[in-house]
């Protein structure tokens, strides 16, 4: 075999090597242990910038076109001079001879010239691979997870739901019965375990967040407990001696608007209108308060564990809820539940498909339909657990961490209604609630 048919073979190899696509139909060799790329390559012809080995040696695109034209033309030049010239950038046009020959000296060989034709099978080969390395990419794009038209559309209803009920401006709360702040409480708790599990909320929430151990949240976690039992004084009677009920108007407008919204979002989850009066009605009030609670999240600023709708009128603290007749035993899980549901960084998407699968839980009481509302549930959980794979890198415990926020707020649904009885049987504080209010929840009162 000899050197011409050699090197044809080599070109052949490297016309399917993504790494000579740049060289396209240049004969160059490129011997990468033959030199230091970060050393500036020198044309051996000419002096000029190297654009790498064309024809067995180092030269500039200028040079290596000029051996091309020669040899494939059998030029033959004749120096007008003394057949000495110096070769350089500038005057490289001047002696086409002495050039020819300064090729020659350093290595060029007319060997490894191509013909037109084996020219054109190296173009035809790299446009080859080119079309089957984009074969490839689509096939590969084609096995990436993806969300079908139908999830994707069923996102979109769920999110025009959301974005139609929900004003993150927070313009509608002026027309609210004004919220009215009053001084410290004095309240007697006797819980003893109440001090160690706040201060614990945050080793106890660490599961909820991809965040490392180490977070800066920990030391405002420990604030909020000291907050939160700074309004609390020892002693041994379990009841409320003194409390204030100052916020209770204002929150519970501010509660009655939610459930309407949270009403017009139902009507807008596919399938909820298909379903039976009475069992809407079931599911909406049992699963308003959660609803809302999944909702405040928007609006909760992990800074000063304060939910801030608005202007500073409307920037909710703890002592606010408490001042509108709850108790610890509820504001203490409410927000290590708005913290974990905060940390896990959801996307709206998730947010609304979370919403969506609350609403539609056919172990609610008074359901009827419960094997069509779960039907409705397990499809919604499908969207979710899709997206979650295609959509959220990383995700791979989300899906299970949302789940188990459904189950704290079960418990705070829980806790909600024993308080709201409590506050209902007083006929001062009743008689502040809303008729919404007290039809949504009036299952719980006698």
């Amino acid at each position: 075999m000899g050197l011409r048919d050699l090197y044809k073979q080599v070109l052949e190899g490297h016309a399917c090597n993504p790494a000579m696509e740049a060289m396209a139909v240049s004969t160059s060799v490129s011997p990468a242990d033959e030199f230091d790329r970060n050393v500036p390559r020198i044309c051996g012809v000419c002096g000029d910038k190297a654009t790498g080995f064309h024809f067995n040696a180092m030269t500039c695109e200028g040079c290596k076109g000029f051996f091309r034209r020669s040899m494939k033309r059998k030029a033959m030049f004749t120096c007008p001079f003394s057949g000495s010239c110096t070769i350089t950038k500038d005057n490289r046009r001047h002696c086409q001879a002495c050039r020819l020959k300064r090729c020659v000296e350093i290595g060029m060989m007319k060997e490894f010239i191509l013909t037109d034709a084996e020219v054109q099978r190296k173009k035809d080969l790299i446009l080859k691979r080119k079309e089957e390395e984009s074969l490839r990419e689509a096939q590969r794009e084609a096995l990436q997870p993806r969300l079908t038209e139908e999830q994707s559309r069923f996102i979109a209803l769920l999110l025009e739901a959301h974005h139609k009920t929900y004003d993150d401006s927070y313009s509608d709360f002026q027309q609210f019965r004004p919220p009215v702040r009053q001084g410290p409480i004095t309240r007697s708790v006797t819980r003893a375990s109440s001090v160690h599990s706040v201060q614990n909320l945050s080793s106890e929430d660490s599961s909820d967040s991809f965040n490392p151990p180490s977070d800066p949240m920990d030391s405002k976690l420990l604030n909020f407990s000291s907050l939160l039992m700074s309004q609390c004084s020892s002693g041994s009677d379990s009841s409320l001696t003194s409390q204030s009920t100052s916020m209770l108007p204002h929150l519970a407008d501010l509660v009655s608007y939610s459930i309407q919204k949270v009403i017009g979002f139902a009507k807008m989850v596919p399938g909820f209108k298909e379903l039976t009066a009475d069992d809407q009605i079931a599911l909406l009030k049992s699963s308003a308060i959660e609803i809302i609670m999944l909702r405040s999240n928007q609006s909760f600023n992990l800074d000063d564990m304060s939910w801030t709708c608005g202007s500073q009128d409307f920037k909710y603290q703890v002592k606010d809820v408490e001042q509108a007749g709850h108790t610890v035993e509820l504001l203490e899980p409410l927000v290590k539940f708005q913290v974990g549901l905060k940390k896990l960084c959801m996307h709206e998407e998730e947010h609304v498909l979370l919403m969506a699968i609350c609403l539609l839980s056919p172990d609610r009481p008074g359901v009827q339909e419960r094997a069509r509302i779960e039907a409705f549930q397990d499809r919604i959980s499908d969207v979710l657990q899709a997206y979650i794979r295609v959509r959220h890198p990383g995700g791979r415990l989300l899906y299970a961490k949302m789940i188990q926020k459904l189950a704290d707020l079960r418990s705070l649904n829980e806790e909600h209604s024993k308080q709201y009885r409590s506050i209902s049987f007083q006929p001062e504080h009743s008689m502040q609630l809303t008729p919404l209010v007290l039809e949504v929840f009036g299952n719980e009162v006698s």
